[in-house]
C-alpha cells in the first residue's frame, strides 16, 4: 500500500468552498439568465484562483491507487456521520406537504447522497466544485483542453482533485479491466437490430452480473464492514466495461456489426471509447470527455440516481442496480429530451427555412406555446438560471463550430426563448437545460443515430451513481423503505374527511 497524506475531512473543506465562492465564477446578468463564466486564463492568474488551486491541492493523496485511498478515507467518514447522528439524529429538518406526495416528492428531503448537490441558481456542484472549477482543476489529456472523465470519477469517490499520475492510474486499470466475457459479446451479436439500443445496454449490464464479485462474496458470508470493497471492484469492472458494450451495441445496429477493435491501455477511457465507436477526430473525442463529464451526476433524487441507490439498497450487486438505473433512463422523461430537441430544432428549420428572422423566430415559439407544447430543451425541476453543462457546451461549439446553421439556430434561440417564457408568465424557469445543446453537438461530428443518444447518457451516468453506490455501502445505508399512504389515510391524518 502506497504512502498518502489526507486531511481529517476527506471532502472539500469550508476554506476551499469560500476560497472558490469569492471567485465570483458564476456572473448573471440582471434578468438572471445569462451563461455561467468559465474560468479564463486572466481569472487563473488572479490571487482568488491561486485560492481556490491551493484549496483544492490541500486534498490531495499521493497515492495513485484509488482503493488505497478509500482504505484511507472510508473510516474517517464513518466516525463522522456516526458522530454527527449521535448529536443531531432526532433534529426535524422540514415538514412534507400533500402536495409534495402527489407531486413526485419534488423538494422533499428525503435522501443522502454524497457525491454531487444541485443549487438552483449556480447548477450542479460536484463534491462542492462547480462545472467550471472542475474544467479548470481536473486533469487533461495531452494536449486536449476539456476534463478526463477518470479524474471527474476520482473526485466524485474521493473528494479530492486528483494529479495526473492518479489520473492515468485510473485510465490504465480501466483498460485492464475492459474486455467483455464471451456469453456477453454472443449475447449482444444476436439481439434483433429492431431493439432498441438502451435495451440492449440495460440487458448487456444485467448479464455481466455473473462477473460479479460482491455477489460471489455476499453469498460466501462476507462480513458487510467489507461490502464497500466489492462494491467497488463491481463499480471499477463495470465502467471499464461500459464503453465497450457502448461501442458494440452502436457498431451493430449502425456500422454492419463491424469490430470495436481493441482497447489502447495508452489512450484514456473517452479516446478509446470514440475509437471504439469509429470515430477519428480528435475534437470529437474532446466532446466526448466533456459529454461523459459534465453528465455523469446530478444529485440523488433524479430517476437513475434513486433508482440506483433503491435497488442497491437491497444489496444488489452494481450490475443489477445499474441495469434498474438504466431502464429509468430509458424513459421519456429523464433520457430522451435532446433528441425532442433535435426534432423540434429540425422541425423549425423545415418549415423556416435557412436564416430566420428573430421576429419570425418569436412568432414561431409563440405558436409551439399557444398550441400547448413546449420548447424542449428549456426549463429544469431544480434549476432557474441557465445549466452550467449548457453553458460549457455553448463555448465549445463557439470554439470548434460557430458557423454551423444548427448552432447558430440554437444560440439565436438563447438569445429569444427565454423572454417569451417569461412573457408568457407559466415557466419557473424560462433558461435552458443540458439537452439544449448536446444533440447538435452529436450531429455536428456525424452521430445522427438519435436512438442511440441515451446510451452514451448512460455510460456518463456510471460515473456519478457508481461512486455513491460505494459510499453507500461503506456507510451502510439501509434498505429504503418509506411509508406510503391511500388518498383516504391523508385525508383522515390531515381531517379533510372530518364532517362539516
Amino acid at each position: 500500500m502506497g504512502m498518502y497524506v489526507t486531511q481529517t475531512m476527506p471532502f472539500p473543506s469550508q476554506s476551499h468552498l469560500l476560497a472558490c465562492s469569492s471567485l465570483n465564477l458564476h456572473l448573471p446578468s440582471n434578468s438572471g439568465g445569462a451563461p455561467s463564466t468559465r474560468f479564463t486564463p486572466k481569472l487563473l492568474n488572479s490571487t482568488k484562483s491561486t485560492a481556490c488551486l491551493f484549496a483544492a491541492s490541500r486534498n490531495a493523496t499521493t497515492s495513485t491507487n484509488l482503493r488505497d485511498v478509500l482504505l484511507d478515507l472510508v473510516p474517517k467518514e464513518q466516525s463522522r456521520i456516526k458522530n454527527f447522528k449521535t448529536q443531531y439524529g432526532k433534529t426535524n429538518i422540514g415538514s412534507i406537504t400533500v402536495d409534495m406526495i402527489y407531486g413526485g416528492m419534488r423538494g422533499m428531503k428525503g435522501l443522502v447522497y454524497e457525491t454531487s448537490v444541485l443549487d438552483a441558481d449556480e447548477g450542479i456542484r460536484f463534491r462542492g466544485y462547480s462545472i467550471p472549477e472542475c474544467q479548470q482543476l481536473l486533469p487533461k489529456a495531452p494536449g486536449g483542453a476539456e476534463p478526463l472523465p477518470e479524474g471527474l470519477f476520482w473526485l466524485l469517490v474521493t473528494g479530492q482533485v486528483p494529479t495526473e499520475e492518479q489520473v492515468n492510474w485510473l485510465s490504465k486499470e480501466w483498460a485492464k479491466r475492459a474486455a467483455l466475457p464471451s456469453h456477453v459479446v454472443t449475447m449482444l451479436d444476436n439481439f434483433p437490430t429492431n431493439l432498441h439500443p438502451m435495451s440492449q445496454f440495460s440487458a448487456a449490464i444485467t448479464a455481466l452480473n455473473s462477473e460479479s464479485s460482491f455477489a460471489r462474496a455476499y453469498s460466501e458470508g462476507v462480513n458487510k464492514a467489507m461490502y464497500w470493497e466489492f462494491v467497488y471492484e463491481d463499480s471499477m469492472d463495470l465502467i471499464a466495461k461500459l464503453p465497450c458494450v457502448a461501442a458494440k451495441i452502436y457498431r451493430n445496429l449502425y456500422r454492419e456489426g463491424s469490430s470495436i477493435g481493441a482497447i489502447d491501455s495508452s489512450l484514456d477511457w473517452s479516446h478509446n471509447f470514440t475509437n471504439m465507436l469509429g470515430y477519428s477526430d480528435a475534437t470529437f473525442t474532446e466532446l466526448m470527455r466533456l459529454y461523459l463529464t459534465i453528465h455523469s451526476d446530478h444529485e440523488g433524487g433524479n430517476v437513475s440516481a434513486h433508482t440506483s441507490h433503491l435497488v442497491g439498497s437491497a444489496l444488489s450487486d452494481p450490475y443489477l442496480s445499474f441495469s434498474a438505473a438504466m431502464n429509468g433512463l430509458a424513459g421519456p422523461l429523464h433520457g430522451l429530451a435532446n433528441q425532442e430537441v433535435l426534432v423540434w430544432l429540425t422541425a423549425l428549420q423545415k418549415e423556416m427555412g435557412g436564416e430566420v428572422s428573430d421576429e419570425a423566430m418569436r412568432d414561431y415559439i409563440w405558436n409551439t406555446l399557444k398550441s400547448g407544447r413546449v420548447v424542449p430543451g428549456y426549463g429544469h425541476a431544480v434549476l432557474r438560471r441557465t445549466d452550467p453543462r449548457y453553458t460549457c457546451q455553448q463555448e465549445f461549439a463557439f470554439k470548434h463550430l460557430p458557423d454551423d446553421p444548427m448552432f447558430k439556430l440554437v444560440h439565436q434561440l438563447y438569445k429569444i426563448v427565454p423572454n417569451v417564457l417569461l412573457e408568457q408568465g407559466k415557466a419557473k424557469n424560462p433558461w435552458p437545460n443540458v439537452d439544449a445543446h448536446s444533440g447538435v453537438l452529436l450531429q455536428y461530428y456525424g452521430m445522427t443515430e438519435m436512438n442511440y443518444y441515451t446510451v452514451l447518457f448512460g455510460v456518463s451516468r456510471a460515473l456519478g451513481v457508481l461512486a455513491q453506490l460505494i459510499w453507500s455501502r461503506a456507510l451502510g445505508f439501509p434498505l429504503e423503505r418509506p411509508k406510503s399512504m391511500s388518498t383516504d389515510g391523508l385525508m383522515n391524518l390531515v381531517g379533510a374527511n372530518k364532517s362539516g
